[in-house]
């Protein structure tokens, strides 16, 4: 550690909603590289709200415009750099860019994002969807004229594709060498270990996008995540469902590609994929039926709402009992003795962070569905 790291300090503005006052409160969040430390301001009243303390649920890789924290049982939106000096050190490590994993690779869509995740990239915001031919279209403008556009229309249109957000330093330029070569044949020549060559078939159907510049991945971004209004569309069918969540602290752990390969292995289909920031009144209305039932509410809400969540439909004959059967006990301990080849048991560490929530009641499986990809979809 340098001796400029020794002291080094970030700041960061945060919100907070106080649901008692019904009040956005603002903080100045000052994070301490040396010791890991968070020290915060309350910018309103112009005052300390809380000396440095160590939070050992949060890291420098958890701070970033977009991220969301726990502190003290409160849910931290990360809003702005704090100042310039903030700005000019990370905003460069915070890159980001967009992927889109084509209707070609998408039976291998866990493999693709287990390679992302491996090769050290944060997926911040991910979607499944189905473009129409005018959305198809207005994302490759830039193709205009060019004789490969309609085909290459044609082939994006063909079946869902899965975009999502890609977060790190140098984000484009490292995501477009994993990609490697348009050329999926020229790939597997040249370097056989990225993506297109692993999961590619030719030029067009060539498993994946990335974007070509920073401002193009802005663009594109916009395009997939808007800042204001609607996103695109999910692709949520609602019938013969079940719900399934990727815990957070199963995608923090880079678990997720692999979660999701297991579940497409297993014969069911993912017919809609959706990441989603929790908050925590959103967290304890989902778990509501837990209340007073099980001790271990509050902490299941705590952990819901620690970082970004996958929550994906399932479908399948009887698809919440099917599914329950291979996600397992709620206890990942109980999972690897009696059940060990079930998700739980495999990538499970607690009660608590047990990898995956799955629907417990057979009649709550379109519920738990609708909750995500109809109402949290559309808040």
């Amino acid at each position: 550690m340098n001796d400029q790291q020794v002291d080094e300090k970030y700041c960061f503005i945060v919100e907070w909603y106080d649901q008692h006052a019904a009040f956005i409160r603002r903080y100045q969040l000052f994070y301490y590289v040396r010791d890991g430390t968070i020290e915060m301001f309350d910018i309103k009243n112009h005052r300390s709200f809380l000396k440095k303390t160590k939070v050992d649920s949060v890291g420098l890789s958890d701070l970033y415009i977009g991220s969301t924290v726990n502190i003290l049982s409160r849910q931290l939106n990360f809003v702005d750099y704090g100042d310039d000096y903030t700005r000019s050190r990370l905003s460069h490590k915070k890159e980001r860019t967009l992927g889109v994993i084509k209707p070609d690779a998408f039976s291998k869509m866990g493999q693709v994002l287990d390679e992302v995740y491996k090769n050290g990239f944060m997926i911040t915001q991910m979607k499944m969807c189905k473009l129409t031919r005018d959305e198809a279209f207005e994302f490759y403008q830039e193709h205009q004229g060019k004789p490969f556009l309609d085909n290459l229309l044609n082939f994006v249109t063909s079946g869902p594709v899965v975009a999502f957000e890609l977060m790190g330093e140098s984000c484009v330029s490292n995501w477009r060498q994993l990609l490697g070569p348009t050329d999926s044949s020229a790939a597997r020549k040249e370097y056989p270990r990225s993506i297109r060559a692993m999961f590619g078939k030719d030029t067009t159907e060539n498993a994946c996008h990335g974007s070509d510049s920073i401002a193009s991945g802005v663009r594109e971004l916009e395009f997939f995540f808007p800042s204001k209004g609607l996103g695109r569309q999910n692709t949520a069918k609602f019938t013969d469902c079940t719900c399934c969540i990727i815990k957070p602290h199963a995608v923090q752990a880079g678990n997720a590609g692999k979660i999701i390969s297991k579940i497409m292995e297993a014969g069911f289909e993912i017919s809609a994929l959706q990441m989603f920031h929790m908050e925590k009144a959103n967290a304890e209305e989902f778990y509501e039926v837990y209340k007073g039932v099980v001790q271990e509410y509050s902490s299941m809400v705590t952990e819901l709402t620690s970082g970004p969540c996958i929550a994906l439909e399932i479908r399948a004959q009887d698809a919440p009992k099917a599914f329950r059967e291979m996600v397992g006990p709620s206890d990942p301990e109980i999972a690897r003795h009696l059940r060990p080849r079930t998700l739980r048991a495999q990538f499970g560490v607690d009660k608590i962070r047990n990898a995956v929530h799955c629907t417990d009641l057979p009649e709550d499986g379109l519920l738990e569905v609708e909750y995500f990809f109809k109402v949290l979809d559309h808040c």
